[in-house]
Parts: structure tokens; C-alpha cells; sequence
């Protein structure tokens, strides 16, 4: 029998050589971003202002594609099954990537096994809110306020197993208070009621908290972030405000297919990076309430490893569920 192991060798040498050259010319044709959510809201926004740079940098046009449902589930399934050549990516929220594999037990794809990170892009901080019939005018105050009153307080959500329903349960534990959760369909209704008073609480993005804190319609107490917000420079955060390592910040990132070429990924990220680096899309991003915050695709694969437990441990204590 003949030793095919020479033919075999250069097979494979020919097959590395025509994948590497593929990912020299990379791109050379339009690259798509899908979005798991409807068109209009925040991850579109982000994604639109990024997009835009994005094309000058590559020289290739920059598509987004909307695939809503299942919380982001869709849309992360379509870039899953999508060939791993860098032409179809995700831009995907805190929620899609660490909250949903603890949220649902029968999650179709698994964020490191299926995805390669490409760039984190930007970290949401919120605001700690109530109403301002609600005597408290700092979070210590607050805090001694709902515990003087147990299970008498409610704070609205965006609905159950989201960032705005977490954020408070993390608090609550923090805390050890005991606080009731009315869960909205979505943040406009739940925003609206705590307004009206029939939430006193909620934990909302900044650029809302921030507008309706300055007309007096809602009070803000505290940023979940490390630092002070330039929308709310007046509100401290949890931290100074006497909860030591309370940091509670959504974010942005970009992923691939888990089998992306590695010097694909590179240039993709590097691209994010030199978009990151332009001061009029820094600034536009702090006014829709994203810090701009890159990391790289190394970087961004160890904090999604690190936040996941962290994620799941909130989603636990909730009890949220989804199916």
C-alpha cells in the first residue's frame, strides 16, 4: 500500500496557503451585522453610529440585519450557523452573551463555545431611581426606608431575567432589604409607573435617568458604575455610597463564528479600535448612554468569562426562569 502522507501534506499546505491568502484580502466584499432586536432601540443605535466609521476603515459597506425574538436568541442562532469567514458578525448586549445562558435552560448556543469575541465596544452603566413622592434623598437613606417597611416597596422592571430586573436583585442581596418586583413588558411602561408612583423603584440607563432626574419626575440616588456619569456628575454612585464593589454596567460587543480565522478576528477588532479612537463617535456614544470602553478580542473573551458566573449567580437569585 502507498504512504500517501506526502499528498496529504501538501494538501493541507495547499489548503492553509488559500486560507491565508482569503484572510489577506479580507474583506473584499460587504460584511453584515446582525442585531437580535427590533430596529430603533439602543443596539441599533450603537450599531448605526458604528457602522458608519466602520465602512471608511475597512472600505467595505457595513449592513445591519435585524433577527429579533427569544430575548436575542434568533439572532445569535443566524450568526452561529453562519459561515466563519468574518462577513457575518453580532452585535449583542450583556443580556444575549452572560444573562441568557443562565436564564434559559434550553439555550440553543453556548457564548465561548460558539463564538469567537471580537471587540467589547462600550459599558451601560444605570441609575438607582424613585419616585419623588419617595422621602429618601440618598441611597443610605433609601436603604433604611424599605428596610423600616419590608415587602412593602416595589420597583418596576423591563420585565423578568433583563439587566433591569438583575441590577435590583443584586442590590437586594447586597443590601439584605426585601422589595417586591413588578415586571413590565418592556422599560417605557415600567418608566411610566414609576413616574405615576405605582413602582417607587427602578434601575434605568442613563440618558433617561438623566433627563427625567433634571425635570424633577423621577429622583436619581446612585450610579451603578465604578465612577461618577457625566450625564448625573451631582450623584454618587453605590460604591460611595457605602456598598463596597457594587458594580452593576451592561455592555456591547462584537462576535464571530467560533471557527473565524484568527487574522480575521485581528483586523476586525483593530478596525473597532481605530473607530473607538474618533472623538465625534466617542461623544455621540456617551449621549445615548454607552461609555466607549474597547477591548480586544483576547480581552473581551477573559471579561465574558468572568462575567458569566457573575451573571448566573444574579440570575439564581432572582429565580427568573425562561424557557
Amino acid at each position: 500500500m502507498k504512504n500517501n502522507s506526502p499528498v496529504r501534506a501538501l494538501l493541507a499546505t495547499a489548503l492553509l496557503t488559500l486560507g491565508t491568502l482569503a484572510s489577506a484580502a479580507f474583506p473584499d466584499k460587504p460584511i453584515k451585522v446582525i442585531i437580535g432586536f427590533p430596529a430603533g432601540g439602543p443596539l441599533d443605535q450603537h450599531a448605526r453610529l458604528l457602522s458608519d466609521k466602520l465602512q471608511s476603515v475597512l472600505g467595505q459597506p457595513v449592513m445591519i440585519d435585524y433577527k429579533s425574538g427569544a430575548g436575542g436568541t434568533v439572532g445569535a442562532q443566524e450568526v452561529m450557523k453562519s459561515p466563519p469567514d468574518g462577513y457575518t458578525i453580532m452585535l449583542a448586549n450583556t443580556g444575549v452573551m452572560v444573562i441568557n445562558p443562565a436564564l434559559y435552560s434550553k439555550l440553543p448556543y453556548a457564548t465561548l463555545r460558539d463564538f469567537a469575541p471580537i471587540a467589547r465596544t462600550a459599558m451601560q452603566p444605570l441609575a438607582l431611581l424613585v419616585n419623588p413622592k419617595v422621602p429618601a434623598k440618598t441611597l443610605p437613606e433609601f436603604i433604611s426606608y424599605v428596610r423600616a417597611r419590608p415587602g412593602q416597596i416595589n420597583y418596576g422592571s423591563a420585565g423578568n431575567g433583563g439587566i433591569s430586573h438583575l441590577a435590583p436583585e443584586m442590590f437586594k442581596a447586597a443590601t439584605g432589604l426585601f422589595m417586591v418586583h413588578i415586571p413590565y413588558r418592556g422599560s417605557a411602561p415600567a418608566f411610566t409607573d414609576l413616574m405615576g408612583g405605582q413602582v417607587e423603584f427602578m434601575a434605568e440607563s442613563i440618558p433617561q435617568a438623566a433627563t427625567y432626574h433634571k425635570q424633577g419626575k423621577v429622583r436619581a440616588l446612585a450610579v451603578t458604575s465604578r465612577e461618577r456619569n457625566p450625564a448625573l456628575p451631582e450623584v454618587p454612585t453605590v460604591i460611595e455610597s457605602g456598598i463596597k464593589n457594587f458594580e452593576v454596567v451592561g455592555f456591547y460587543g462584537f462576535l464571530a463564528p467560533a471557527a473565524t480565522p484568527k487574522d480575521v478576528v485581528a483586523k476586525l477588532s483593530d478596525a473597532f479600535k481605530q473607530v473607538l479612537a474618533m472623538p465625534e463617535v466617542r461623544s455621540r456614544m456617551i449621549t445615548q448612554g454607552a461609555d466607549p470602553a474597547f477591548l480586544g478580542a483576547d480581552d473581551f473573551s477573559k471579561y465574558l468569562a468572568a462575567e458569566m458566573p457573575r451573571w448566573a449567580s444574579a440570575v439564581s437569585q432572582s429565580g427568573a426562569k425562561m424557557d
